[in-house]
């Protein structure tokens, strides 16, 4: 039997799931406060925010990190905006802001058809021309090798097209030029914005410092005479051509903001599943991102041309990789695709291969999108316990493609499922891995998952994390101090998916904590992540050190929202090389001339316009180190989740009542659900292993200093004969003078708090079935048809048991919504003659009603009639239609709706089996025709299920 709590919840991951919205705790204002700094009070008329609504990377313009100018924004900056919007609707009740975010995601970093023409030119048989990659930059431009054989065939272009009736790509470009500050524009107008831009395009050691910005709208116009292609691959000739690259990490991100939206707002009575099923569409594409670059089978894959091609899914990784690519000819003649080889912890995310893979509001369209994604939902979870160190941080990632062009690695280099153990993949400059924003970012989508799913695998990683993050985080004096980088040494064992829970592994695979300090974006991510494991597992250390951490966060608040000091001794690159080749030249869309020997300011002097460059400029004469306080919209959004996550689960220091308690005291497991305590004096009526349970306002709470008999001790004559008492309400399927036996975990087990029990079911029905009428859950129960009244619906049953995962063999209910203009008054159930078929199953269900609503009927209410009837009753659901219109003869049998659901049908394998059930009396006789036993549980669980 569920649990009846849960009933009252929305159902499979919600129920773990705080139900009701705070916005009056300090953690709660706190985040709503930055959401309002941020957005402008949701105008999107802040420093931000471009006019155009394209949330910037920083406020601030002179900034060089991944992104090379402030304003620029990235796929990355997208994604934490829809959770910043997804946080801000939950405590608020506005969710229009995330659908808002995904509208500007669509326009600005999904290009749109006029902007990848000539998809429809696409060979899945040939996706692309092969040009290696490598470690060295001198070593570029790379000589595309037109040769058969080399690229192997794209597996899902042709699903997708059949599932989205189009060839072009939904996937983010991850960079854009907000304020067209390089001066392209879009399509190469040179004016409008934002643009599409790109930077890195040659190998690991091609830092931000070393890059050349250039349009993704390649119409030679800037550049060389082949524009700035040549820069980047050697070919006989050159086309004018567009190109875009996805960073997945980003797109996945915004799946799980997306995620927690709709989840969250269908607690609240509204429906976001358009939303929904834009993130699975993103998600089916983001699929890409699981193959080898080239489309090369996966595993020991040395040399380009010895390497077999992929053929099927064997070129498929199932991991997060660190891009994928496409592009075609500006006259819309050919395109191309890629994904990519190597793979890096910080990028995986668990949970949206969960979401995508387990949810059907999320469901890819696509023939096998669902199922890739739970291939690729075990393949991380085993990638992360392989990439961690025995101090609990994870290691770097894995390629199929070593140095990027299939060569040979050392034969020390160990492997997953073929792939090779890299520490620093993708770039080396600085090394990938070092920085620690990277272990907040994948563990804490790993660890979300965990909350979720309650998954040991990821539980397991997530645990051995947390001792590192606990090791090495402080606050003292309102001043955090943490890992911000790492070093790396050994290499993880060779991978056996068997040695999963094996002690000591990876002995010889550590991560040094090489500098401490203070990074607000990374320590938010990273005290994301410990805060859902210490949820999960009552970790009440952790959730005091999340605390502590976020109330230090404070202490780093300015007018403009959340920074630190930083000293910039990076910025020495400014006047540093960029690495041209000997007698290429060029000119970009700011005037500067490119060609060899020139720097990084030398082909950005609009820089030098900057209100900041004058402290660079000392700098780079021999003067200090430049310092900022830098307001980045992605370091914004996470310390807004993670306060808003304290206040919608309701967290607190050692197990006191947290944000938005009511005065009582309760157990820390119940407050940690996102529950509030109840008042002092509370009546318990519901005991489970996280405490006592009570009720106020309509709403589950805490009762931890209530009065009740729910602890009462289990008898001894049940324990004497070896059995245990039931953990909560189960149904009684034996009665004898020792007890009212349920089932738990294939045993026997009593229900010691029967009362207590039958008292919820009734309380359930008092506080659903009376005020029904009044409830708006028309987005919540959007899926339900031929029901009369639109503004109040019941969930399809079967949806209800489905996801309670009942495997219970059960006949026919039928359900039928009767007018109440022409319904008699007195009780409908007790008005069905005794001889119909039908009398004693409703009898049953009226045991659970009649002392909470006395089944009476009303002026102006509708009534509903349940009607049980076995499974092989001649008639089915006309006969019930006959039935109802015999007892109640004002109503004409066609204005009686009548859905009719089939449990028998739904039945599956489960723990009780058919014939189990036949010998524990719920079918005595055979497996259609059941005993009044199982006419009573059936009752329950239409009571149980009925939660509108």
């Amino acid at each position: 039997m569920p649990s009846i709590r849960s009933t009252l919840l929305l159902l499979g991951a919600s129920t773990v799931l705080a139900s009701r919205k705070r916005a009056n705790d300090e953690y709660a204002q706190r985040a709503i406060n930055t959401y309002n700094t941020v957005t402008g009070n949701g105008s999107y008329k802040s420093s931000y925010f471009s006019p155009e609504v394209v949330p910037y990377h920083s406020i601030e313009t002179l900034m060089v990190e991944a992104p090379d100018q402030g304003h620029e924004s990235v796929s990355e900056t997208f994604s934490f905006w829809v959770w910043l919007e997804a946080v801000n609707g939950k405590l608020t009740g506005d969710y229009s802001g995330v659908e808002k975010a995904w509208s500007y995601l669509e326009k600005h970093m999904i290009p749109d058809s006029k902007n990848q023409p000539g998809m429809s030119r696409y060979n899945p048989s040939s996706p692309a021309t092969y040009a290696p990659e490598d470690d060295d930059i001198t070593n570029y431009p790379a000589r595309l090798v037109f040769q058969d054989g080399i690229v192997g065939q794209d597996p899902i272009a042709q699903e997708l097209q059949q599932a989205y009736g189009t060839w072009d790509i939904y996937a983010m470009h991850w960079i854009i030029d907000g304020d067209n500050w390089y001066g392209y524009g879009q399509q190469g107008d040179g004016t409008s914005k934002p643009s599409f831009i790109n930077t890195f395009q040659r190998g690991a050691s091609e830092s931000a410092w070393k890059t050349v910005p250039h349009p993704c709208w390649e119409t030679f116009k800037w550049g060389g005479s082949n524009g700035f292609l040549d820069l980047f691959t050697l070919d006989n000739n050159y086309s004018k051509q567009w190109r875009y690259t996805d960073a997945p990490d980003a797109d996945a991100r915004a799946i799980q903001g997306a995620y927690f939206a709709w989840l969250w707002a269908k607690e609240d009575g509204k429906n976001l599943s358009s939303l929904a099923s834009k993130a699975a569409k993103l998600g089916d594409y983001l699929r890409y991102s699981h193959y080898d670059k080239y489309f090369k089978k996966i595993g020991n894959c040395v040399g380009y041309q010895q390497c077999q091609a992929g053929s099927g899914k064997n070129s498929a990784h199932y991991l997060i990789s660190w891009y994928f690519s496409w592009g075609g000819g500006l006259q819309g003649d050919w395109s191309w695709r890629i994904g990519s080889s190597h793979t890096h912890s910080g990028y995986q995310s668990p949970l949206a291969a969960w979401i995508l893979s387990t949810e059907s509001a999320f469901k890819p369209k696509s023939a096998s999108g669902a199922k890739d994604w739970a291939t690729s939902l075990e393949r991380q979870i085993e990638l992360f316990r392989w990439l961690q160190t025995s101090e609990g941080c994870i290691a770097g990632g894995a390629t199929n493609s070593w140095q990027g062009h299939y060569a040979q690695p050392d034969s020390s280099i160990t492997s997953f499922y073929g792939m090779w153990y890299d520490w620093q993949p993708v770039y080396h400059d600085p090394p990938s891995n070092n920085w620690t924003g990277m272990q907040g970012w994948g563990m804490e989508r790993t660890c979300c998952y965990y909350y979720l799913s309650g998954d040991e695998k990821a539980g397991l990683v997530c645990q051995n994390w947390a001792k590192w993050v606990k090791a090495n985080t402080r606050v003292s004096g309102g001043q955090i101090v943490h890992a911000t980088n790492l070093s790396w040494e050994g290499s993880p064992d060779e991978w056996n998916s068997s040695n999963f829970n094996k002690a000591n592994l990876n002995a010889s695979l550590h991560g040094t904590v090489s500098a401490e300090g203070i990074d607000l974006g990374s320590i938010a991510s990273i005290i994301k992540g410990l805060m859902w494991v210490s949820m999960k597992d009552n970790d009440q250390e952790g959730i005091n050190l999340v605390i502590d951490v976020m109330d230090a966060i404070e202490n780093y608040k300015d007018d403009e929202g959340y920074c630190a000091d930083e000293a910039r001794e990076d910025y020495a690159k400014f006047s540093s090389e960029v690495y041209i080749p000997s007698g290429w030249s060029g000119k970009n869309a700011q005037g500067a001339n490119i060609k060899n020997g020139v720097t990084f300011i030398d082909i950005r002097p609009k820089y030098k316009q900057d209100p900041d460059w004058a402290q660079v400029e000392n700098f780079i004469n021999g003067g200090e180190p430049p310092r900022f306080r830098y307001h980045r919209f992605w370091g914004q959004t996470e310390i807004m989740v993670a306060n808003g996550l304290i206040s919608i689960y309701g967290l607190s220091k050692d197990g006191s009542s947290g944000g938005g308690s009511s005065g009582g005291s309760c157990s820390s497991s119940i407050q940690r659900q996102g529950y509030k305590c109840c008042k002092p004096g509370c009546e318990i009526i519901y005991v489970d292993n996280d405490g006592n349970w009570g009720v106020e306002n309509g709403q589950w709470c805490g009762c931890g200093d209530g009065t009740s008999s729910a602890s009462a001790s289990c008898p001894k004559a049940i324990t004497d004969q070896g059995y245990n008492c039931c953990s909560s309400c189960s149904f009684v399927y034996y009665t004898d003078s020792d007890g009212n036996w349920g089932v738990e975990n294939n045993d026997w087990c009593d229900n010691v708090n029967i009362n207590i029990c039958h008292g919820i079911q009734i309380y359930i029905i008092t506080i659903v079935l009376l005020g029904f009428t009044n409830v708006s859950c028309d987005g919540v129960y959007g899926q339900c048809v031929n029901f009369q009244d639109k503004s109040c619906r019941i969930n399809d049953i079967y949806n209800v048991l489905k996801v309670h995962q009942i495997h219970q063999t059960i006949p026919i209910i039928s359900l039928l919504i009767i007018n109440p203009s022409s319904n008699p008054s007195g009780n409908l159930l007790n008005n069905i003659p005794n001889n119909t078929p039908i009398n004693s199953p409703n009898k049953m269900l009226f045991d659970y009603v009649t002392n909470a609503v006395n089944n009476q009927t009303k002026s102006g209410q509708r009534d509903y009639v349940f009607i049980q009837i076995d499974h092989n009753y001649v008639g089915g659901p006309n006969a019930a239609s006959e039935i109802v219109s015999h007892v109640i003869t004002k109503v004409p049998k066609d204005q009686i709706k009548n859905p009719f659901i089939d449990f028998y049908r739904c039945r599956s394998v489960g723990k009780l089996s058919k014939d189990y059930l036949q010998v524990n009396i719920l079918f005595p006789t055979d497996y259609k025709h059941t005993s009044l036993a199982a006419i009573d549980f059936n009752a329950q669980l239409i009571i149980n299920a009925f939660k509108c």
